[in-house]
């Protein structure tokens, strides 16, 4: 019986992803596990693998689609001696929107096989495949389509497959009921200026326009919702690095070799900075928690996030349980993700959750900052960079390696004495590094 390959969710929050690639075609011959395709989010790049084996009937979704929902039928798998001309038409848009979420690795689905729908005619945008009403259209051809009161389901794509883009919407005539263009303009002042009014500020051709990829545009969606509905508090202190920075040499200098006399570890400050962090937390147990409408989250370990810079954004892989763990293997934790983070291999699981998290900006050679909170984290530590600063002693003046941190917390879970009393705990671990070995 044909088996259809079901577009799938790769995290608890995912909705929808870009196919990215195809590494079998039509008429290939597949496996149970082997792969099928590669699927982007905003954070990651997973594996679509075969759950049946069979015959690669029909790609119903094209290799670099965006902002395919999950659940939606990408592929067909034939068994053997069936044919394509043999499948049922697709199932409804609403029954594959009810149909509970597919496995991160498993794929398929017993249910049977959509034949493709047929592509719009003239006058008719692009849908995709098994999808009935879905216009495939880019995200700033639907908004300039919504500014100017336009159904774009009206409109012909010219495309890559049909897909509507700005040109479509520029040249479209002018639709829509009177009543619809309200509700537009409330919109636009909700969402700022529309695209084109931007635009028009711009000589023509002074620019180019790069489409948002799906990490952006949910890094914008995040933090603009974290700077809406989070109250920031931010406390900043300076922090003395002599015995950290003493301490870090001893033990580096002590790392195991291996076989090619390569030390085994490299603790670095951000390593230190993230024990001291999930010290804290323990120390300070009612600043680890998260807010929700109902009740406080009150976490029993200290699950710290990392801020990691990858091409195109940045992705928050997750410290599990840092209070427990020595420094050594902290280091070997943050070495393995940012190396996969970087090519986007990280597992859902490895950058979701936590409760607090950090972000050094100090190898930039910033001095200092404000960082944004990334629900559900209830705060978050900016690290700038340490330098050699004169410091009052007594009625000396002295040299010391000074670094300024400063803690965004959510003012609606932690307040702002309880805000420096949790960074006060930072500071000593940071300045007493014996402590956390203790």
């Amino acid at each position: 019986m044909p088996v259809n390959v079901l577009m799938p969710a790769l995290s608890p929050t995912m909705e929808k992803g870009k196919l990215a690639k195809w590494l079998k075609k039509e008429g290939d011959t597949v496996k149970s596990g082997d792969v099928l395709a590669e699927i982007e989010t905003d954070k990651a790049t997973m594996e679509v693998e075969a759950v049946d084996e069979g015959t690669v009937g029909k790609i119903l979704i094209a290799a670099g689609t965006e902002d395919v929902l999950v659940n939606t039928p990408i592929a067909v798998i034939l068994g053997e001696g069936e044919k394509m001309g043999a499948a049922p038409a697709s199932p409804s848009p609403v029954a594959a929107k009810a149909a509970p979420p597919s496995p991160a690795r498993g794929e398929g689905s017993q249910s049977v096989a959509p034949s493709p729908s047929p592509l719009a005619g003239e006058g008719g945008a692009h849908r995709a495949p098994g999808e009935g009403s879905r216009v495939f259209a880019s995200p700033l051809a639907r908004r300039m389509a919504k500014d100017k009161g336009l159904d774009i389901a009206t409109l012909l794509g010219s495309g890559p497959h049909g897909r509507i883009v700005l040109k479509d919407v520029e040249n479209a005539r002018q639709v829509a009921a009177p009543a619809a263009a309200p509700k537009a303009a409330a919109a636009v002042v909700a969402a700022g200026p529309s695209d084109e009014a931007v635009l028009k500020l711009f000589e023509p051709g002074s620019y180019d326009l790069v489409p948002h990829d799906q990490m952006r545009k949910v890094i914008a969606r995040r933090l603009t919702e974290s700077k809406q509905t989070i109250p920031h508090f931010y406390v900043s202190v300076d922090v003395t690095l002599d015995n950290l920075l003493s301490l870090r040499e001893r033990l580096n200098l002590q790392a195991p070799k291996d076989k090619e006399g390569r030390p085994l570890w490299k603790i670095s400050v951000n390593d230190f900075i993230i024990k001291a962090m999930a010290m804290a937390m323990v120390k300070v147990p009612d600043a680890n928690v998260s807010w929700t409408d109902s009740a406080m989250v009150k976490h029993k370990h200290a699950d710290i996030g990392v801020a990691v810079s990858i091409p195109g954004g940045l992705i928050t892989p997750i410290v599990r349980k840092a209070e427990t763990k020595g420094l050594a293997q902290i280091s070997a934790e943050m070495k393995d993700y940012a190396a996969r983070a970087k090519i986007r291999k990280l597992k859902p699981e490895e950058y979701t959750g936590g409760s607090a998290a950090v972000s050094n900006m100090g190898m930039l050679n910033v001095k200092n900052f404000a960082a944004i909170i990334n629900p559900p984290h209830g705060s978050i530590l900016a690290v700038g960079s340490g330098e050699r600063r004169p410091v009052v002693r007594g009625n000396d003046i002295v040299i010391e390696q000074k670094m300024t941190i400063t803690l965004s917390t959510d003012h609606r879970c932690i307040d702002g004495a309880l805000g420096a009393e949790f960074i006060g705990a930072i500071k000593l671990y940071l300045e007493e590094p014996g402590l956390m070995l203790v």
